[in-house]
């Protein structure tokens, strides 16, 4: 089999398919968490702690002073943004709230299958013999 084959038959299995569509969802799904963050959680937030703008939040390591985080970026001080930290933590807990909610509901799905009946156990030996006995005894 050619390496062109063997990739088209990998590529073609069901797995990899669901992979790349999970993949792409995924990606959708962070792009709208981020925003949910930076634009609606985060915001009040800041306003209940007293006007504090998250994504302003950094410790200057250098010895200049700046007025705002653009300015000291463009200046190229180092910097520790430790508010885009906390808005990638809120971020990173809504993923992982959403997925595991996700995974309890496949879970409850996958419970509520009804188990296959299981096979009786073989008769027993002395049981059949009583069994035919029996029946030569009715005879």
């Amino acid at each position: 089999m050619s390496f062109a084959q063997e990739f088209k038959a990998f590529a073609m299995r069901g797995n990899v398919i669901d992979l790349a569509v999970g993949v792409i969802i995924g990606g959708a799904f962070g792009k709208i968490v981020d925003s949910l963050v930076k634009d609606i959680i985060m915001p009040p937030l800041g306003k209940l702690l007293g006007e504090v703008d998250f994504k302003q939040l950094y410790i200057n390591l250098g010895d200049k002073t700046y007025d705002t985080l653009e300015l000291a970026e463009k200046a190229g001080a180092p910097l520790i943004k430790y508010g885009a930290f906390i808005n990638t933590l809120v971020d990173f807990t809504i993923v992982a709230l959403a997925i595991f909610v996700a995974i309890k509901a496949i879970n409850r799905l996958k419970r509520a299958e009804p188990a296959a009946p299981a096979e009786p156990p073989p008769t027993p030996e002395d049981i059949l013999l009583l069994r035919e006995i029996r029946d030569a005894l009715k005879k």
